[in-house]
């Protein structure tokens, strides 16, 4: 592989390192906070967010929230974490190995990124925007850049 397409395939896979890992690190901020919240009335804390924010909470994505917020109650509140730590774990792990270029994250990384791709064509059926075009654009790229390496059965030279 020519030493121009090595580096760039080999920024490319730290950079989606980096992107897995903040989504990591993001999704266990969230779950602190909402464990945070455990004995609090989420759904009043919930409501003025979304009036702090001058949103109307009849619109789509206000409403989803507010309705997510009615369903954290005291016993689900352990399953919540075990998902919330469930999915960290897995962004961390895939990071780690995207940044390592271990064969087995670009498989993880080409099947997680590959689950969320009917959902977000189920979502851009329903309501097409251009972040919703850009997310399965970006999604489907990484995709492809992982399953062309991974098939490849080449490592990226470090």
């Amino acid at each position: 592989m020519p030493f121009r397409i090595a580096n760039a395939a080999s920024k490319t896979m730290r950079t989606i390192a980096l992107v897995e890992a903040f989504k990591g690190a993001l999704v266990l901020l969230v779950g602190f906070g909402l464990f945070s919240l455990a004995h609090h009335d989420t759904q009043r804390i919930a409501e003025q967010i979304v009036t702090h924010s001058h949103l109307n909470p009849g619109s789509r994505y206000p409403r989803i929230f507010l309705d997510l917020t009615r369903q954290i109650t005291e016993p689900h509140i352990p399953l919540i974490a075990a998902g919330t730590g469930l999915y960290v774990i897995v962004r961390f792990v895939e990071a780690y190995g995207l940044w390592y270029y271990k064969k087995w994250a670009q498989w993880v990384s080409a099947t997680s990124g590959a689950i969320y791709i009917p959902f977000e064509l189920l979502e851009l059926r329903e309501h097409v925007t251009w972040l919703g075009l850009a997310a399965l654009a970006l999604n489907l790229l990484v995709v492809v850049f992982m399953l062309y390496f991974a098939l490849r059965g080449k490592e990226i030279e470090k």
